[in-house]
């Protein structure tokens, strides 16, 4: 008998919280019933009127909203697989994804209707829907497909079935379409229940693009154990506290980044968040100097962090409140595999390192990718030796607990040492001016590669290259220390999924020379 598949938590969640309105997007308030009622027209019309089956790809490009969640129940109750598309992707990414993915159906908002129409021609986009209103090209608008289409529950689709075709950020190149299946995406969300709690009395705030992997607990967890759903369309500050505050929530996932952003926003106080009890972050490292100022404004808030990759449907590894209230080391550690998860440190022979020494993070668990799209070499070298390659140096400590050191991509060999670009821009983040920092390796005769931190200040404060040295030499080694400081007003480039760009910051700096910019 079937366990793993969406229509076991749904369904029985939309009958017993039926008249609970529980989804709050702008203007729109939706109770359960209408919710499931939605979404099963959803599926039918995806059957019946788009020539959708249940093992074809539907892309959506579109801001977060009730929308962008039916589709994926659409999905996840087996009409089809949701291929949803990075909403900062540049137009040969995008004409890419759309071709390779083998996508007929793609579903657009206004803001986005002029990219799909720029490359549908060339990409073979035989059905545009537009989601909600907007003077834009479009074949035919979603409402009016709900308005005509029976509202039918899909057939249960196999365990093994593939839901959802995420493609990777195209941080180190084009990207690759990671295809998860409903079971490694159900194990997912029961590796959040159990490690952070999900109840029907929450109020879940979706700030995160719901295009990412770190808001699949919100996307599954949330609705089906009964909670409250509240969506801000894209991340702003003012945005989101102004939901938080409104709708009194008590659980919201952040990136470090915006996390940052929203506690330095003109209009933050910390009264207008008082609600929140649960705090998740992820995706990208948190620097010390936040998480530290985080846990003191917030004594009373439960903090997880959640670290983990598309290819493993978003979680691997959870550090909990008790772990970050206990400060020390925990605070830099990336906590213990969640539940029927195994991870394995690396040489890159395949060796297994003894606990304390560093290598590549590889794992083991049910949530992981079947494969990326029509790359088996890629797949095979991903998963060599039988464990899963996150590409991330780290150790594990004798508790267990996982700290990372870096991208395997983003170290420095500089003179022949290696330099973990994480540590320094944990050093020079620390300083009262900085605001953002990224720090990589630049071309040296010298060093062969030297350490350069690219550090935005905080408005209205002033720095230096010699003050910002200066501080990160009071922390860590000389050879970590970096030789150069870039000092800029402008913000760090970032993907839609908040994190920085380092492969934009790299390339002006190794063009010409033989190391490949990744």
């Amino acid at each position: 008998m079937q366990e793993l598949v969406f229509h076991r938590l749904l369904l029985p969640a939309a009958e017993r919280y039926a008249e609970k309105v529980a989804f709050f997007d702008g203007a729109y308030e939706g109770t359960y019933a209408q919710h499931i009622d939605r979404v099963c027209r959803l599926s039918s019309a995806l059957s019946d009127e788009l020539g959708v089956s249940p093992g074809d790809r539907f892309a959506v490009m579109a801001l977060n909203s009730h929308y962008f969640l039916e589709l994926y129940h659409a999905a996840f109750l087996g009409a089809g697989v949701v291929n949803p598309l990075n909403l900062r992707l540049a137009a040969k990414e995008l004409a890419y994804i759309l071709a390779d993915s083998e996508t007929k159906v793609c579903f657009v908002d206004a803001p986005f209707a002029h990219l799909i129409g720029a490359v549908r021609d060339e990409v073979g986009i035989e059905q545009v829907v537009l989601i909600g209103d907007g003077d834009v090209e479009h074949d035919v608008k979603l409402e009016d497909l709900l308005a005509n289409a029976d509202p039918r529950v899909p057939c249960e689709p196999q365990e093994t079935d593939p839901v959802v075709l995420m493609y990777t950020g195209g941080t180190t190149g084009l990207p690759k379409g990671v295809l998860l299946e409903h079971r490694a995406e159900l194990l997912n969300m029961y590796h959040i229940a159990v490690g952070v709690g999900l109840s029907e009395d929450s109020v879940f705030v979706h700030q995160t693009p719901m295009f990412h992997a770190a808001s699949m607990g919100g996307i599954l967890g949330i609705p089906t154990s009964g909670a409250t759903s509240v969506f801000v369309p894209m991340f702003n500050p003012p945005e989101v506290l102004e939901a938080i505050e409104r709708h009194r929530a008590t659980m919201t996932v952040v990136v470090p980044t915006m996390l940052a952003m929203l506690l330095d926003d003109p209009g933050f106080r910390p009264e207008r968040v008082a609600t929140i009890t649960k705090l998740i972050y992820g995706a990208s490292p948190m620097p010390r100097a936040l998480l530290e100022r985080t846990l003191a404004m917030f004594p009373h808030v439960d903090v997880f962090q959640g670290y983990g990759m598309t290819e493993g449907s978003s979680l691997s590894t959870l550090l909990g409140p008790e772990d970050h209230r206990s400060g020390g080391a925990l605070l830099k550690s990336a906590g213990r595999p969640v539940i029927g998860t195994v991870v394995s440190i690396q040489d890159p022979y395949g060796h297994q390192q003894a606990v304390g020494e560093t290598g590549e993070v590889c794992f083991r668990g049910g949530q992981f990718m079947r494969e990326y799209w029509k790359k088996p070499g890629a797949t095979e070298e991903a998963f060599r030796g039988g464990w899963y390659h996150t590409g991330d140096a780290g150790y594990v400590d004798a508790n267990g607990y996982l700290y990372l050191v870096d991208r395997v991509k983003d170290m420095i060999v500089s003179g022949g040492e290696n330099v973990y670009s994480v540590e320094v821009e944990n050093a020079i983040a620390t300083h009262p001016a900085v605001a953002q920092v990224a720090v990589i390796g630049v071309p040296s005769d010298t060093w062969g590669e030297a350490v350069h931190a690219i550090v935005v200040v905080k408005e209205g404060m002033t720095t230096t290259e010699a003050e910002i040295i200066d501080h990160a030499r009071l922390t860590i080694a000389g050879y970590k220390v970096p030789k150069s400081v870039e000092i800029r007003d402008e913000p760090l480039p970032l993907s839609g999924a908040m994190k920085v760009l380092k492969r934009e910051l790299r390339s002006r700096y190794w063009e010409g020379h033989d190391r490949a910019v990744n």
